[in-house]
């Protein structure tokens, strides 16, 4: 049985952002296309776990539609809140260890679907195992950076790389295989 891969699935500005400061993502707008979703509705059909920290669940309740994930296991990370409510779980451990948990349980691939210090400390602990990044023909100028500095160098190889008629590319990316390594948890 392989193990169960972790894949961050996000977009960001050609200038590498995720969000504007007040965590406004309105710039997704500028590739919305009736009828066409990049491949989202595929890739969510390989995953069975969603995990997001807890500003990016906040931006999606926001959104006033219903829950997107409501057919999967969720876990917010948040330092504040604990417990559960109709549609995730909230932790605030550490998510390598809530991973490794995950990993020991049959099932499908887990989503990371962010935000930015989610990723971060993933990255920290090289737990990403494949990055399907949108690029937006936009960009931000500033904002919350989808990769934040200190973490370790990676290696990567691309897999896919598909181009759209809004703008939009998207990329896709594994580990690279000699720099793949088990995470160490203390």
């Amino acid at each position: 049985m392989n193990e169960r891969k972790v894949i961050l699935y996000i977009a960001t500005s050609l200038d590498g952002f995720i969000a504007k400061d007040n965590n406004d993502i309105s710039f997704l707008s500028h590739v919305e296309v009736k009828g066409e979703d990049y491949g989202y509705g595929e890739f969510v059909k390989t995953v069975d776990t969603v995990i997001m920290g807890r500003k990016t669940y906040d931006k999606v309740l926001s959104f006033g539609i219903e829950f997107p994930h409501k057919n999967k296991k969720c876990y917010v990370l948040s330092q504040s809140r604990t417990g559960k409510d109709d549609n995730v779980e909230f932790f605030n451990g550490d998510v390598g260890i809530l991973i490794q948990k995950i990993r020991k349980i049959p099932g499908l691939d887990i989503f990371i679907d962010g935000g930015s210090e989610l990723i971060h400390e993933l990255m920290k602990q090289n737990l990403i195992d494949r990055f399907i990044i949108s690029v937006i023909p936009h960009m931000l100028g500033g904002g919350i950076k989808l990769f934040n500095p200190g973490r370790p160098e990676l290696t990567l190889k691309l897999i896919r790389s598909s181009s759209f008629p809004s703008g939009l590319v998207q990329l896709e990316y594994e580990r690279g295989e000699r720099l793949k390594q088990k995470a160490v948890y203390l």
